[in-house]
């Protein structure tokens, strides 16, 4: 069975094709246009789908948004993609293709990719966190997604870090994502020079040694750390996995890694923190994954 991916951001759109074994042929990146509205992004996709892909029996999508999975609709969705909630993708893309239709948040999604074809195939029980813009989370129990009492678990990037503290876009003081997230560590280096606009800038300055760079990048790495070290205690799982353009960098996850055992209590020492394998195809691989 041909299975066509369609992965959804406020960014970019990802498709391409795969086979039951997660082989992705005719792989393709377009800007979404999504401040364009949701309207106008579901059109766009169904006419880059109509124009490049044919020989395909169902459709999967990782989707930016809150997602109710068995309707495949978007039950919530912030300004980054205006008029998208409410969004009915499966009935959507069932009518105008003809074929099955599974819809799922994109870092469940991810996650799920990770678990079927990645870093998280050794695991029936595993928390995926993505550093970006903000912090997604899922969480995998018994090898699928637990969705919690509303569909909406798993939001690791609003736990409360620091009481009282800066301004969240979610309207909290404090969150996590506030300082734990690519964003944030990029608004510190920017303070240092206005060339660390980047992820990848942050680590060329770290190669050629800057210093400050350096203190910044330990102390960011101290808040993802606390950030992880509470899933640990709540949630005792056997790994973390973290995935995002950041958490590429193989140092910084052992930096991460060595940071979280020495905070956690002894008896959870053992948690293994562990880099995602599929990089920026993770969350068509999640959807390729709602099919098998």
């Amino acid at each position: 069975m041909n299975i066509l991916a369609i992965d959804i951001g406020g960014t970019s759109i990802k498709l391409g094709i795969s086979d039951e074994k997660g082989n992705i042929v005719n792989f393709q990146e377009f800007d979404s246009q999504a401040k364009m509205g949701g309207n106008h992004l579901i059109e766009r996709i169904i006419q880059l789908v109509k124009m490049n892909y044919i020989d395909f029996q169902a459709i999967g999508i990782s989707t930016a948004g809150q997602v109710n999975s068995k309707e495949g609709s978007i039950t919530y969705a912030n300004d980054n993609i205006p008029n998208f909630t409410g969004m009915r993708l499966k009935d959507i893309f069932e009518l105008t293709f003809n074929v099955p239709v599974a819809v799922e948040n994109d870092v469940n999604a991810a996650a799920l990719g990770e678990k079927k074809f990645g870093a998280g195939k050794r695991y029936t029980d595993f928390l995926c966190l993505t550093y970006g813009t903000g912090i997604g989370g899922a969480i995998v129990y018994n090898s699928s997604i637990y969705r919690g009492f509303n569909g909406s678990a798993a939001e690791f990037g609003h736990i409360i870090l620091y009481p009282g503290g800066r301004k969240c876009t979610c309207g909290f003081l404090g969150c996590y994502e506030v300082y734990g997230s690519t964003t944030a560590l990029v608004e510190k280096a920017l303070q240092v020079d206005h060339k660390y606009a980047n992820g990848r800038a942050i680590f060329e300055g770290l190669e050629r040694g800057n210093a400050e760079l350096e203190k910044i990048l330990n102390a960011w790495i101290m808040d993802v750390a606390y950030g992880l070290v509470s899933l640990t205690h709540i949630f005792n799982p056997p790994a973390i996995i973290l995935g995002g353009g950041v958490m590429e960098q193989d140092k910084l996850v052992s930096l991460v890694n060595s940071k979280v055992k020495e905070l956690v209590m002894e008896s959870y020492s053992d948690i293994e923190i562990v880099k995602a394998t599929l990089g920026n195809k993770a969350g068509l691989l999640g959807a390729v994954s709602l099919h098998l």
